[in-house]
């Protein structure tokens, strides 16, 4: 199915959202709660599945359902579809600061694999699903980068990454990324999950246990502040000694009000 040509611009710097814009009867899909605003005459229905096939039967799509459900991601795609008269715009934005990065997947080869978390949203008729890394390493080490989301199509697509973005170019060489900073990258790079070092620095030297390998010849999309390393880092600050720290201050407040 071909993907449906959307037009669409960014707004904002750190914490953004994209507007897309529909022509009569286009749609565009969508995760579930990243929507923002949508305008009169554009609907919207949460459906199980993408809509890339033109038909499917109710099992082809329990079982993709099934694959989502396991990864922790909703069961259902929000479907917005322009219904009225003249261009409608629909608006979406991620759930933590960062940037939203369009991609044009028939510039990419008609393949693009990313972090689950970081799809927003995409053309009718791009197939999203979960693609299982085979590799045991990735599979039992690679925490964020084990269970990754496959967009297949050749439309616009949008993710969401945390802080800044860095677009790398491999030509056959090795970059090595840690697990949660890995963004997404295309057809023709090979990944997997390799330790970071000797024991002592797996365990004392504070940048993780593993990293993502990535080898071969493609693009390679890295973020600079992942959602789990601010998480990580609010949670190690707010009980050090038993003890709230920040008391005199807005997170000290904040922390002590989840923590009674």
């Amino acid at each position: 199915m071909k993907c449906h040509e959307v037009d669409y611009e960014i707004h904002g710097d750190d914490l953004q959202l994209v507007e897309v814009e529909l022509d009569p009867g286009e749609a565009v899909v969508a995760e579930a709660g990243v929507m923002t605003y949508l305008e009169e005459g554009i609907s919207f229905e949460a459906k199980m599945g993408d809509g890339s096939k033109a038909e499917s039967s109710i099992f082809g799509k329990m079982f993709d359902a099934g694959k989502r459900l396991i990864s922790g991601e909703s069961i259902f795609l929000t479907h917005f579809t322009n219904q009225g008269h003249g261009k409608k715009r629909v608006a979406f934005s991620g759930p933590f600061p960062g940037k939203i990065l369009p991609l044009d997947l028939s510039q990419l080869g008609g393949n693009l694999t990313c972090q689950k978390d970081s799809f927003l949203a995409a053309a009718l008729g791009t197939e999203v699903s979960i693609a299982f890394n085979k590799k045991l390493g990735a599979g039992f080490f690679g925490g964020e980068g084990f269970i990754l989301q496959k967009l297949v199509g050749d439309g616009m697509a949008f993710i969401h990454a945390g802080g800044t973005i860095v677009e790398k170019e491999l030509h056959g060489e090795t970059l090595r990324v840690d697990t949660g900073c890995l963004v997404a990258f295309t057809d023709g790079i090979d990944y997997d999950i390799t330790r970071s070092g000797g024991l002592k620095t797996m365990f004392l030297g504070g940048e993780g246990m593993f990293l993502a390998t990535l080898t071969g010849h493609g693009k390679v999309w890295i973020q600079s502040l992942p959602f789990s390393r601010i998480a990580d880092r609010i949670i190690g600050s707010s009980n050090i000694g038993g003890k709230s720290t920040g008391e005199g201050s807005v997170l000290g407040s904040v922390v002590d009000a989840f923590s009674d």
